[in-house]
C-alpha cells in the first residue's frame, strides 16, 4: 500500500494548499503516482524506510507512473519532512533548500516525460553523513508539476502540485524518545443550571523533543481538594509526530465538580510512530495546572436560601418593634388622657 504525500506549493508565496493526490487541478486528466519500487517496478512497500550507520550508502527506487491519457513532464525531487499543526506529514516548498535527509537523497534523473499510461524507475541513492545525528529523519521523493493558475484576486501565480512516497530514515545511535506538553490554554464552561456541572476544555502543544518519531494517547485528570470530585477522560490517539516537530491537540472533560480550586493534570503516554519498541521506552509526559471552578448557581441558590429566613426573621422584628412602639405610645396617651381627667375632675 502506497503512502502518498499531495500538496500543492505556492511557487512564490512559499504557503502550502491542499490538492487531490495525483492530480493537477484545473486538468484533472493529469494524474500521476510516486510509490516504492524495486529495479522493475513497485514492490507494495508503504513507505521507503531504513536504518543505517552514519557514513552509510544505501541504493533504492521509486516508480512514477503516469496514469493520464496524455503526456507529463514531471521534476523528480527530495525534500525534508515536518510535521504540520494539524498532525500531517508534509514536505518543506520546493523552493527551499533541503537540510536534512531530503539533502541526502540523489536522485539518477531529475526530470521525466512520461507518455500516456506509462511508469518510470528512477534509481536514487541515501548517504548517511559521518556526523548525522542519531535517531529518526523524515523526508520525501516527490514528482512535480508546476502549473499556471489564477488566485481569487485575479493574480497569476504558479502552483506546484505534487505527489511522492514518504522516507523515513533511523540512524544508529543513542535513542531519545521525549514527548512534551506545552502553551496549555484551559476553559471552563459553567452553566447557570444548577443541575449541570462544568465543562473544561485543555487546548495544548504536544512538542517532539526527543529523536524519534512518536505518537500517543493524552489524557487529563481534574481533582478538588483532598482527591475529592476527581474526573478523567482520554483524548483521541496523537497522530506521529516527527523529531523537532509538533502539533496541537485538546482533551474535554464533561460534568467536573465544581470544588473552588482545583488541579489539571494533563499526561501524554508515547508510543513508537511505527510500533517497534524503543530502548530506551519512552516515559509520560505530564503537565499540571491549578485552576478555579467556582459552583456559581449553586452558591446562588445557597444565597438564596439564606436570605429568605434573614429576610422573615428581619421583617418579623421589625413588626414586632412596630408593635411594641405603637403599644407605649397608646399606654402613654392612656396614661396623659387620665392625668388630665383627674386634673379636671379636682378643679371642680
Amino acid at each position: 500500500m502506497r503512502t502518498p504525500i499531495a500538496v500543492a506549493v505556492l511557487a512564490l508565496a512559499v504557503p502550502v494548499l491542499p490538492a487531490p493526490a495525483g492530480a493537477a487541478p484545473g486538468d484533472g486528466s493529469l494524474t500521476w503516482s510516486v510509490s516504492p519500487s524495486g529495479p522493475k517496478g513497485p514492490n507494495g512497500r508503504p513507505a521507503l524506510d531504513y536504518k543505517l550507520d552514519p557514513g552509510a550508502t544505501i541504493t533504492d527506487h521509486v516508480a512514477v507512473t503516469n496514469h493520464s491519457k496524455q503526456p507529463l513532464t514531471l521534476r523528480v525531487y527530495a525534500h525534508d519532512a515536518f510535521t504540520t499543526a494539524g498532525g500531517g506529514f508534509d514536505l518543506r516548498a520546493g523552493n527551499a533548500a533541503p537540510t536534512d535527509a531530503g539533502l541526502w537523497i540523489k536522485l539518477g534523473r531529475q526530470r521525466i516525460t512520461l507518455p500516456p499510461s506509462s511508469r518510470v524507475v528512477v534509481p536514487f541513492t541515501l548517504t548517511v553523513p559521518a556526523d548525522a545525528t542519531p535517531g529518526d529523519h523524515a523526508a520525501g521523493i516527490v514528482a512535480s508539476l508546476i502549473a499556471d493558475t489564477t488566485d481569487a484576486t485575479g493574480n497569476k501565480v504558479s502552483v506546484d502540485h505534487r505527489v511522492g512516497s514518504r522516507v523515513y530514515l533511523r540512524v544508529t545511535g543513542p535513542l531519545k524518545p521525549s514527548l512534551t506538553v506545552t502553551d496549555v490554554k484551559i476553559q471552563a464552561a459553567t452553566s447557570w443550571n444548577p443541575l449541570r456541572l462544568p465543562r473544561v476544555t485543555a487546548t495544548f502543544t504536544v512538542a517532539n523533543t526527543g529523536n524519534v518519531r512518536l505518537g500517543g494517547a493524552p489524557s487529563a485528570r481534574i481533582e478538588g481538594p483532598f482527591g475529592l470530585g476527581a474526573r478523567s477522560t482520554t483524548a483521541a490517539t496523537i497522530p506521529e509526530i516527527l523529531p523537532g516537530g509538533s502539533l496541537t491537540s485538546a482533551v474535554t472533560l464533561d460534568a467536573v465538580p465544581p470544588l473552588f480550586r482545583e488541579r489539571l493534570t494533563l499526561g501524554i503516554l508515547p508510543a513508537p510512530a511505527d510500533g517497534r519498541a524503543i530502548d530506551p521506552a519512552p516515559v509520560r509526559a505530564l503537565s499540571e495546572h491549578a485552576l478555579w471552578l467556582m459552583p456559581w448557581p449553586r452558591l446562588v441558590l445557597t444565597a438564596l436560601a439564606a436570605a429568605l429566613p434573614a429576610a422573615w426573621l428581619f421583617t418579623r422584628r421589625r413588626r414586632n418593634r412596630r408593635m411594641r412602639a405603637a403599644l407605649a405610645a397608646a399606654e402613654k396617651r392612656g396614661r396623659e388622657q387620665a392625668a388630665a381627667n383627674l386634673e379636671k375632675e379636682g378643679t371642680r
